[in-house]
């Protein structure tokens, strides 16, 4: 494969490099951009279309603005690998999601123009609107963008800081949505565009504001001119609603035309006020086999891009999301009252075939957790049941719902938490280390973390089975063990642990897949292994016995130590036993940066090795 070239590119170490390019060039330094994205992304695994989308938008909001003093507050941070290109970071793209390489997504002081950190999404509108009021209280007189996209305008927290924005007096905010689902955005075209850049001409504010105060005495007539002028805005573009809520809006405006883009962000820029420009951009834009399925361009694995992604080999392991999503179906074809939920994440869930079969008992809220599990609560209560996937990191949004909408009425919803424990190179915004801490401590909630495959499906039974509120969490990963032989009648009893290895003198309690896989280790040093199955109930009269006859108890868990469930299970040991030592194991005090699974649990004194260690030198 030929190298990428990038020599406009190479040229830009700053933002303030790219504002002294003619406009003319803009173009040919998009391209480069993009070429030079494919290819870094291609060799590293990231995301990539939602980036591609945004190259030219990217370009002219730096272009435009006078970062980094004007300040661009991104939401949904995987479409920031443009914006970390042209802000110094080109060649340290190659480490990007990599151990003490570069963020996964926009962190905060990384550079001077990442002024808050951005994982999650929605959140971009109320952020700037907060700088913003900053900006008019120290008079800095520095420009507020929020650039919201990637289905993030899904998700309530957007409509809650555009909702304070409009009763938030003189203050100035431009909102950048970045549509790229065309959800919005029948009027594309040459009328558009030129009503946008009329609407955004200074004298046309003017002429506006102008005619305003001439019509002041004349209340009716003023009346009935602004109903003109909304019912024609109304007609012609689908911005009604925004400035319903204060804002002043423009567009669609076509995301790909760099010269528009430069000549309408410049007018807004002079405008102030509450500004919303409405932006189409295709995901995947440049490079086709990302343009035609940018779901699976999302993130990408290393690849060819010549070649695109390839299919993989069949493989005998199996994720926990995938078999999550064939217990689903099952149980589906079984009973017709099951309705499956999922926010914004249906194929990394492993939805998407539940999603195909039974697509009238589906429902995608998008990036709204709270509501996922508000949602389940109506249905619930009638008659329904519901099963909710969510990831850990997300769930932490829901909690609301969690407490109030689920355990409180002790409504029966199945919350399958995937991506629990550490998750890898996404970063500190999206490991799964506090569910365990955060859930444990709600009345009414059954919690399991199963060591397999075969104990998740069991789990799964049960959970549907009990007819109350259950959560199932289970990791980021893969498992060999055969589940095609199990039903969906059998089941555990809940709250009971068990004994995978008798041992002496030693007693590992472990939660999750660290069970299993410390088989081997602990038949070779006699120590007892427990697969502790439940978070709560606790097996209270099993951590009994052991306490009794064994010296030492180790705890493993894949989720933060302060507050989780190994120091609750050594406070029940030593209760029974005052001479017995204790030692916790799980994710220490911090949060857990970019690195891959392997790394990160070794790091963390998770993995099979350094928990080996820890038993030798108990025993001396």
């Amino acid at each position: 494969m030929s190298k990428v070239l990038t020599p406009l590119l190479d040229t830009i170490k700053s933002t303030d490099d790219l504002r002294h390019l003619p406009v003319s060039e803009l173009d040919d330094l998009c391209a480069e951009i993009r070429s030079y994205l494919i290819d870094s992304v291609s060799k590293t695994a990231g995301h990539l279309s939602s980036g591609l989308a945004v190259v030219e938008l990217t370009t002219a909001l730096h272009y435009v603005f006078d970062t980094p003093n004007d300040k661009i507050i991104w939401d949904v941070g995987h479409q920031s690998y443009p914006h970390k290109i042209l802000t110094g970071h080109k060649d340290e793209l190659k480490t990007i999601r990599q151990k003490d390489g570069l963020h996964a997504f926009i962190w905060r002081n990384e550079t001077p123009y990442d002024l808050l950190s951005t994982g999650h999404a929605s959140t971009s509108i109320g952020s700037a609107l907060g700088l913003a009021v900053a900006q008019k209280q120290l008079a800095t007189h520095n420009k507020v963008v929020a650039v919201i996209g990637d289905g993030a305008m899904s998700g309530g927290c957007a409509y809650e800081g555009i909702n304070l924005a409009g009763s938030t007096k003189d203050v100035d905010l431009i909102v950048i949505l970045n549509d790229n689902e065309m959800s919005i955005s029948k009027n594309v075209g040459s009328l558009s565009q030129y009503l946008a850049s009329i609407i955004t001409s200074p004298y046309y504010v003017k002429f506006i504001e102008g005619g305003r105060k001439v019509l002041e005495n004349l209340p009716s007539l003023k009346q009935l001119a602004e109903k003109a002028q909304e019912h024609v805005k109304g007609m012609i573009m689908p911005g009604t609603f925004f400035e319903e809520l204060g804002f002043n809006y423009i567009g669609p405006i076509d995301g790909h035309d760099i010269g528009n883009l430069v000549s309408i962000l410049q007018n807004v820029k002079k405008i102030g006020g509450l500004q919303l420009v409405h932006v189409v951009t295709k995901k995947g834009k440049g490079y086709k086999p990302a343009e035609l399925d940018p779901t699976l361009y999302h993130g990408v694995p290393t690849f060819d891009p010549e070649v695109g992604i390839q299919a993989k080999a069949p493989s005998q392991s199996l994720s926990y999301s995938d078999s999550f999503g064939k217990w689903l179906c099952t149980q589906a074809k079984a009973d017709k009252n099951l309705i499956g939920i999922t926010p914004a994440m249906t194929t990394g869930s492993g939805m998407s075939e539940f999603a195909d079969k039974f697509k009238d008992r589906f429902f995608d809220v998008g990036i709204a957790e709270q509501n996922a599990l508000v949602f389940a609560s109506g249905l619930a209560a009638g008659g329904m049941h519901p099963v909710v996937s969510i990831y850990s990191t997300f769930l932490q949004r829901a909690y609301d719902g969690l407490i109030h909408d689920m355990a409180i009425q002790n409504l029966p919803i199945v919350v399958c938490i995937d991506r629990a424990g550490i998750v890898g190179p996404d970063g500190p915004t999206h490991q799964g280390i506090f569910d365990i801490a955060f859930t444990r401590c709600i009345p009414n909630l059954i919690i399991m973390t199963p060591s397999d495959l075969k104990e998740q499906y069991l789990m799964l039974n049960t959970a549907y089975k009990s007819n109350k509120p259950a959560l199932v969490r289970y990791e980021r990963g893969c498992d060999d063990t055969d589940i095609s032989a199990l039903t969906l009648e059998e089941t555990i009893e809940i709250g009971k642990a068990k004994v995978l290895n008798e041992g002496c003198d030693i007693a590992i309690l472990a939660f999750g897949s660290i069970a299993k896989k410390l088989m081997p280790t602990c038949v070779k040093q006699h120590v007892t292994l427990v697969d502790m199955r439940f978070v709560k109930p606790l097996d209270r009269e099993l951590i009994e016995k052991v306490s009794k006859t064994h010296k030492v108890l180790i705890t493993v868990e894949e989720g933060v130590i302060e507050g989780g469930i190994g120091q609750e299970v050594c406070l029940e040991a030593i209760a029974h036993n005052q001479s017995l030592k204790t030692k916790c194991l799980g994710i220490k005090d911090q949060f857990i940066m970019e690195g891959t699974r392997e790394q990160l649990l070794q790091e963390q004194g998770l993995d099979v090795e350094s928990i080996e260690k820890i038993i030798l030198e108990h025993k001396e």
